[in-house]
Formats: structure tokens, C-alpha cells, sequence
């Protein structure tokens, strides 16, 4: 006979949900920050023995809790943080769900002392399993202080899952980075063992948090190649720092989303801002970025996974579109956005072969004039533009601190010559700058390659054969119902079945790809992600080994008015700080640098 339906013990209960929500002492340091940020605090201590096993407190400067409300807190759905079911509808705290202390209470002996606001005194409560004391007084300053000992003591079947000392506090330590990440604003001390690992004081910034907090948390060389990110549309604010491609990872170890404070691991994220870093990485490597994304709590479903680790945007692909625009035309600009003299790039007027005009850029003249290079005698003689100086050297010279942020030194500085047939030597207002000419040049065409082929219908090509492709019945109407969007990417297919479909048209750039696989990436993009990429990357492909076959190589002469030429091209090229392949395209000695090389002013 089956058993009979019955009520769990509450102690089961509490162990079930620290099940969800305690995986190791990570986690437990994760939900009381957390509760200490939402308590107001702007300093945190956190002290750790063994990895957090042995005890983990938190020590905060928040607003308390009062004798009444102590015991409550440690009792399962209890929470000052929502009172009402549409309160789950727009959650603006950290926390809210009321399970994390009792959760916690039920593997851990745990103590509460905490003191509110202009009590005389504190109130302290300890619990041990699923029983919860009475408060006693404690001679507690304003704030809360929870400890936590003997991690699982009763509940060895767990406990043993637990890693080394050393491996669970560098999970600890990683908890507290990342808070302290999303709130530069409060001070964090983390002690392991008695001694000190991190001391940061609370300061401001981007989203609350100061590029020498990015310092101490990150190192010096992701501070130097971050670029600053702002942006504001339809309601999403979205601040923070990106590194240029040039300090791409083989891990995504240096990646912090952080939504209203929040830190999330999302894939729509993910996918928008590895879509943002097109065509600037080598495959397989990983940006590096640190953003903070606000929106209204109406917007976002937080109450998604117990430890609140993921969360569902009510307006997903808007906010895709939104980071992925965003991050783009940052990373379009580049390291030079904001330099001297720069003018925020523009997309270049497409050019005519062999033409020539005149434009003015931040109010000075400049000149057309072909790049000849590789370009003569191709089907692609483009035009670049090209600023005329009187003497480069003299330019430089010229330009005073005072006078260095206007245009009269531009961004890449003039050039100055040539070294070992593969790059430009130029001097900039401070320092000297080196261009792999080649990749340089590439990228100029592949943009405007690009360009090109986006400002008017793609160019088919009729197969031969016409290709039948077998489909689910989903995949067939997603396909049925994109006729025109693909059509105008070049690739024309009829339904001839409820479940098959048949290529008659490619790009022309692609006809001798595989059909049928082009189209089964396509319709599994469209499946993934209600719009597809993969179209897009094959033809950026193409377009990409065309730049490259035309673009001027190595052991070519240039003259200096070709060299400034191609400086002046890269200026007005997004993403020109790398070549198609992620290799950067140009780097910079300050004047500092070169000074520290020869031991000037020592």
C-alpha cells in the first residue's frame, strides 16, 4: 500500500529549502550581504575561519532589526521586503523570498545581534537546527551582525561535498568581489584566518563604482584597455566598462552583468554582447566587461531561480537589441573615441571607384584623394580621406597642452615613416604611434565592404540544382513566415510541404557554400533567438577574405602622403583598433614610455 500523504517536519522543511539556496559557504555569504545592502548599510566586515565552514560573520552598519522582528526573521516566509502578491511584480531589493536565515538556521548554529536605530541597546538570538531562542540583550552598536558556524554539522551527506579551505574561500572571495563590483559606494573588508585579503573603502563612479576600485579588483591592465560605456533608450540605462578586444580572455572569468545591482548570469546578455564584438575577436576568445543595466522593476521577473542567480526580462529582445546597439557602437568607436582632436567616427559616403571629393570633419577642410596601394588596378578603388598638414613634425611640435584636445593634431598623429616594409611610424601630440599597415587597411575595407553590400538588396544566385531540405513543421513556418526577410538577404526558399522546404537562391557571394547547412543554422538561429546572426557571419566571411586579398601588403613603399592617408582612413573607420581577425591594428608609446625606456629624468 503507498504511503500516505502527509506534512513534512518543519526541520525537513527548512533543510529542503537550504537545499535550494545554500550550496556552500559561498552562497551563505552571497544572502547576507545581500541583506545587508538592502538594510542600507555602506560598510560591510566579513570574517572567515576554514573557508567559511567553520564560521562566516557579517558584520554591517544597516539599519538593525528590532527585538521583535529578530526572532520572526529566522521563521520561514517572513520578510519585511514584500507584503502583497503585486509586490512580486516590480521587486526593487536584493533579496525578498523570506527563506534564506531559517534556510540557513537548519544546517548551522547561527546567531543574530543586531541594534536599530535609537535603541539603547541590542538584542541577540541564537538558533541551532529548528530551534530559535529568545532574544537576549547584547551590548550591540547600530547594524547586524550574523555569525554562522559549523556549516552542515547536521547534515554530513553534504558537508563532505565541500571542497578544500583554500577552493571554497576563493569562491567566497569571489562573492565579495563581485558585490563589491555592483556597490562602490559601501566599504568591504574581507579577513580569511585573521588575516586581511581585502580592505576597500566605499567611494563613486560609474554606477557606484570607481575606476580604482576596477583597480584593486580587476588589475591595472583591464583598467588600462577599458572603455567607458554609456547609453539611455526606452526606459534601460546602461552604464559600465568594456575592454577593448585586445584584452580578450580564453575564459569568460572577467565578465560582471549586473541588473538593478543584481548580479545575473543571463544567455540573452551573453548573446548580445558576444554579438556587440563581432568581426574585432579571434574565435574562442572572450570579452572582458564590467555593466551595470537599470530598468524599471516592472520590467523584470526576479523570482526565476531560488538563489536568485537568473532573471527574465518581460521585454526581452528590446532589451537585447538595446545592449547589443549600445556595446556595438562603442566598440565601433574604439580606443581613440573621446582622444585628442577626434570627432565621434561617422560611417564614411560610400565611395565611387577612382572619384574624388572634399568634406569637412569638426570644422576643417579635408581632401579625397585614392589610396592607391593595393587598390589599383582591383574592382574596388576606394576613397579615403586625407588631411593635408604643412609639416608633420613641425604640427606636433606646435601643439601646446592647452591646444592638444583640438584638431590639429590628430588622433594618430602625422606620419613620419616607414619600418621593415609593414608599418607606419607616426608622432602624435604625446608619444609615438605604430600602424601594421596591412591589417590597418584591411579593416578599412572590410567596413566599407560591408557597407556596401548593406546599402541595397543582396545579389542572389539561382542553384542549379534546387536543394530539398526535410524540417520540423516549426522550422517550416518560421520559414514560411520570413519569405521577405530572406529574400532580401539573397537566399530564396519555397515551402513544398508541411514539413520540407526548398533552397532555390543563395547569395552570390556565397554560392558554393553548403545550402542546405547555410539553411539549417539559419532556421536553428531563428528557433534560439527569433532572428538570426548566422546569415550575417557567413557573408561578413566572405567579405572579410575579399579585404583581405585586396588590401596593400607587406614590403610595400608608401609615401608619407599615403601613409597619412591610411591614418586619416582609420580615424574615420569603426572599429579600426583591430583587423577582421581580432589582431589590433595600431598601438601607442606615450611619451611617458619611451621617457621610462631611456631613463629621462632619473
Amino acid at each position: 500500500m503507498a504511503n500516505r500523504i502527509h506534512l513534512l517536519p518543519s526541520e525537513l522543511v527548512n533543510q529542503i529549502a537550504a537545499g535550494e539556496v545554500v550550496e556552500r559557504p559561498a552562497s551563505v555569504a552571497k544572502e547576507l550581504i545581500e541583506n545587508s545592502l538592502d538594510a542600507g548599510a555602506h560598510r560591510l566586515e566579513i570574517e572567515v575561519e576554514q573557508g567559511g565552514a567553520k564560521l562566516l560573520r557579517v558584520r554591517d552598519n544597516g539599519t538593525g532589526i528590532g527585538r521583535d522582528d529578530l526572532s520572526m526573521a529566522l521563521t520561514r516566509h517572513a520578510t519585511s521586503k514584500i507584503s502583497a502578491l503585486m509586490d512580486l511584480e516590480s521587486v526593487a531589493t536584493l533579496g525578498f523570498r523570506g527563506e534564506a536565515l531559517p534556510a540557513i538556521a537548519s544546517v548551522s548554529r547561527l546567531e543574530i545581534a543586531s541594534r536599530s536605530g535609537d535603541d539603547p541597546h541590542g538584542w541577540r538570538v541564537c538558533a541551532n537546527g529548528d530551534r530559535v531562542g529568545e532574544p537576549v540583550p547584547d551590548a550591540h552598536p547600530a547594524g547586524t551582525t550574523v555569525e554562522v558556524r559549523d556549516l552542515f554539522y547536521n547534515t554530513p551527506a553534504r558537508r563532505k561535498f565541500l571542497r578544500s579551505d583554500r577552493t571554497e574561500f576563493a569562491h567566497m572571495e569571489q562573492v565579495v568581489r563581485r558585490m563589491a563590483l555592483a556597490h562602490g559606494g559601501v566599504a568591504f573588508r574581507l579577513a580569511h584566518n585573521g588575516r586581511g585579503v581585502l580592505d576597500l573603502p566605499g567611494g563613486h563612479g560609474v554606477a557606484g563604482c570607481s575606476a580604482q576600485r576596477l583597480r584593486e579588483l580587476l588589475g591595472e591592465a583591464f583598467v588600462e584597455h577599458c572603455l567607458e560605456v554609456e547609453g539611455d533608450a526606452v526606459g534601460l540605462r546602461l552604464r559600465g566598462w568594456i575592454a577593448s578586444p585586445a584584452f580578450s580572455r580564453t575564459q569568460s572569468d572577467l565578465q560582471f552583468f549586473y541588473v538593478n545591482g543584481r548580479m545575473v548570469r543571463d544567455k540573452l546578455v551573453t548573446h548580445a554582447v558576444r554579438q556587440a564584438y563581432q568581426d574585432v575577436l579571434h574565435h574562442g576568445r572572450h570579452p572582458a566587461y564590467v555593466l551595470y543595466l537599470e530598468l524599471p522593476p516592472i520590467q523584470l521577473d526576479v523570482n526565476v531561480h531560488p538563489a536568485k542567480h537568473e532573471v527574465r526580462f518581460r521585454e526581452a529582445r528590446q532589451v537585447h537589441d538595446f545592449i547589443f546597439r549600445t556595446l556595438g557602437r562603442r566598440v565601433a568607436l574604439g580606443a581613440t573615441a573621446g582622444s585628442v582632436g577626434l570627432p565621434e567616427p561617422r560611417p564614411p559616403p560610400l565611395p565611387v571607384p577612382g572619384g574624388a571629393g572634399s568634406f569637412f570633419s569638426s570644422g576643417r577642410p579635408y581632401q579625397s584623394m585614392p589610396l592607391g596601394i593595393a587598390d589599383r588596378g582591383t574592382a574596388y578603388d576606394f576613397t579615403v580621406e586625407v588631411q593635408r598638414p604643412t609639416d608633420p613634425a613641425k604640427a606636433v611640435d606646435q601643439a601646446t597642452p592647452e591646444d592638444r584636445g583640438c584638431t590639429s593634431v590628430p588622433p594618430l598623429g602625422f606620419a613620419i615613416g616607414q619600418l621593415g616594409g609593414a608599418y607606419v611610424l607616426a608622432q602624435a601630440s604625446d608619444g609615438l604611434v605604430i600602424v601594421d599597415m596591412h591589417a590597418a587597411h584591411e579593416r578599412i575595407r572590410y567596413e566599407r565592404l560591408k557597407r556596401a553590400w548593406a546599402a541595397g538588396a543582396m545579389r542572389s544566385q539561382p542553384l542549379l540544382v534546387p536543394v530539398v531540405v526535410r524540417v520540423s513543421r516549426r522550422e517550416a513556418d518560421l520559414a514560411e513566415a520570413g519569405e521577405e526577410v530572406l529574400k532580401a538577404l539573397g537566399l530564396t526558399v519555397d515551402r513544398v510541404g508541411s514539413e520540407s522546404l526548398v533552397v532555390r537562391e543563395v547569395p552570390a557571394l556565397l554560392q558554393d557554400a553548403d545550402a542546405e547547412r547555410l539553411l539549417r543554422d539559419l532556421l536553428a538561429d531563428l528557433v534560439a533567438h527569433a532572428s538570426s546572426e548566422r546569415l550575417r557571419e557567413e557573408m561578413n566571411a566572405a567579405l572579410a577574405t575579399m579585404a583581405c586579398h585586396g588590401s596593400v601588403r607587406a614590403n610595400r613603399r608608401l609615401s608619407l602622403e599615403e601613409m597619412n592617408a591610411l591614418l586619416r582612413a582609420m580615424e574615420e573607420t569603426e572599429r579600426a583598433d583591430q583587423c577582421n581577425h581580432g589582431r589590433p591594428t595600431w598601438v601607442r608609446l606615450s611619451q611617458r614610455e619611451l621617457d621610462r625606456l631611456f631613463m629621462r629624468g632619473r
